[in-house]
């Protein structure tokens, strides 16, 4: 499947890409090798178990056209990622984030369970901050389950998510755990 073709359309263009994440790797060791990544162009510091990558697209996010980047890795049965766009004007935060949300689930055919709040230090207050948990579908059929913390810091917005057919809960931890806002 195309790049290219996975990223038309809002939703296509977040969740979806994860599945194709392994395939623009070139090979990540199956064991978690922890380390602090600071993408460029972000407010953001995380814990990846493995060397990741970065992409960057033209998606639609709040109905808007947007620059996301996307840094992913593959390791431990599990594709790790943060994902980060600037939406421009506060009054599309709170719809990018839903916008992100309703793609995770709605690629998948799953159903999205809140699990709790996103709350890092120095991110701006938003409702939609939470922590989500999906079990669904690949578009080819495999089960998976996508844990995802949505988030913001003034117009940027941020999803960070671990997707896998089953997830360590330790390793799930130290990535959720492990991220942070620039101060």
């Amino acid at each position: 499947m195309q790049l290219s073709h996975l990223l038309r359309g809002r939703r296509a263009a977040w969740v979806l890409s994860f599945g194709l994440v392994g395939s623009m790797l070139t090979g990540c060791a199956p064991s978690l090798d922890w380390r602090e990544i600071r993408p460029e162009d972000s407010d953001a510091i995380a814990m990846f178990p493995c060397k990741p990558t970065t992409d960057a697209r033209m998606v639609n996010l709040a109905g808007a056209r947007v620059r996301m980047v996307l840094v992913a890795c593959r390791a431990g049965d599990a594709t790790w990622a943060l994902a980060f766009a600037d939406v421009g004007d506060p009054a599309k935060v709170t719809p990018a984030l839903l916008d992100l949300r309703a793609s995770n689930a709605g690629n998948l055919n799953g159903t999205p369970a809140v699990t709790g709040q996103m709350r890092l230090a120095g991110m701006s207050p938003n409702p939609q901050a939470e922590r989500v948990h999906v079990q669904g579908r690949l578009p080819a059929g495999d089960a998976v389950v996508l844990e995802s913390g949505f988030f913001a810091r003034g117009t940027r917005v941020y999803q960070a998510t671990v997707m896998g057919k089953a997830i360590d809960a330790d390793a799930l931890a130290m990535f959720f755990d492990g991220l942070k806002l620039r101060t």
